[in-house]
């Protein structure tokens, strides 16, 4: 009888080490992890694995199929692509934002909530969650039993928190087993399926973004993009002739004085600096109070209306919105 491995659900196999689940003949009886997993969790070694195109593997297996989805999506990462993506599910779905313990406590949850309905058409239920606070974490299974299901997914895309969830759950319910997690995307290359309480809980691979700040390979930056603890947002006072630079990537300047407050991870290289050479630019007008949103990366509050210049070659990386602790719906 095969066997999955309980990190990443890919089939476990012996006889060829080039191919996805290998784990050494002699500890295939004994193993529960492949060897991928094993050194991504214990030697922090990443293995790239090319999965094809994943987004429409899993929207397509999903619809398909019977259950009630639970989507993930980083507070971080709110943007006209990933909502899109949750909007094609058919199944009865929640909508979850995870590391929501990044929201300002002066902030309700409830005002939270409402943005997103309205500023994005959303029509579903909505939660906020924290794997590192273990917030709404275990109302995952009893929202589960409310709808009386079988079959509950878990999606969302790469770095969303979808294994930290799912072994928070596994830590209130059962002790056998820890789902492979890392900040590197495609860490979960299978679906997974783990039974809790009658409940079979599906984990899946994370869905990809169409265009992201990092290459693939580029690991360290990718780590760096995706903060493990809570960031502190930085506030920038800019001048007509300062930029915001960021990882030399994405270089940000306001026609006028104005106020930058970025919420990004922490451990990104950005800075401040009073000239730059001679590259692609694109102009927004801005309102008054208005996001930027960095697709994959966070969101930039900018206080004043003005007309900001965005440097380099990311700007469909870009969305504009009303701020999401002050728009119409959070005064």
């Amino acid at each position: 009888m095969s066997k999955k491995c309980i990190g990443c659900g890919v089939e476990l196999q012996y006889t060829n080490k080039d191919k996805k689940g290998y784990i050494p003949k002699e500890k295939y009886e004994d193993s529960s992890y492949c060897l991928r997993c094993f050194r991504l969790k214990n030697y922090n070694e990443y293995q790239h694995v090319d999965l094809g195109n994943i987004n429409d593997i899993i929207l397509n297996k999903v619809n398909s199929s019977k259950g009630l989805v639970f989507f993930l999506i980083d507070f971080l990462n709110i943007n006209e692509e990933t909502l899109n993506t949750f909007k094609l599910i058919n199944n009865n779905k929640i909508l979850v934002i995870s590391k929501s313990d990044i929201i300002p406590m002066s902030i309700k949850d409830n005002k939270i909530i409402n943005y997103i309905k309205n500023n994005y058409n959303i029509k579903e239920d909505i939660i906020l969650s924290s794997s590192r606070k273990n917030i709404n974490t275990k109302n995952i299974i009893n929202i589960a039993k409310e709808y009386n299901v079988k079959n509950v997914y878990i999606l969302g895309y790469t770095n969303s928190g979808k294994s930290t969830l799912i072994n928070n759950i596994l830590n209130n319910y059962r002790k056998d087993m820890i789902v492979t997690t890392s900040s590197i995307p495609n860490t979960t290359i299978d679906f997974l399926n783990i039974e809790i309480e009658g409940i079979n809980i599906i984990d899946s691979p994370g869905f990809i973004l169409s265009k992201t700040l990092y290459e693939e390979d580029n690991y360290e930056l990718i780590r760096r993009v995706n903060p493990k603890k809570y960031i502190k947002p930085i506030t920038y006072q800019v001048k007509d002739n300062n930029y915001i630079n960021i990882e030399n990537r994405i270089i940000f300047n306001s026609n006028i004085n104005n106020s930058f407050t970025l919420y990004i991870s922490n451990n990104l290289n950005i800075e401040k600096i009073y000239n730059i050479s001679n590259i692609k630019k694109n102009e927004i007008d801005l309102k008054d109070n208005s996001d930027i949103v960095i697709k994959g990366i966070g969101f930039i509050n900018i206080k004043k209306a003005c007309k900001l210049s965005i440097y380099g070659d990311y700007i469909d990386l870009i969305e504009v919105r009303d701020s999401i602790f002050r728009g119409k719906d959070n005064e």
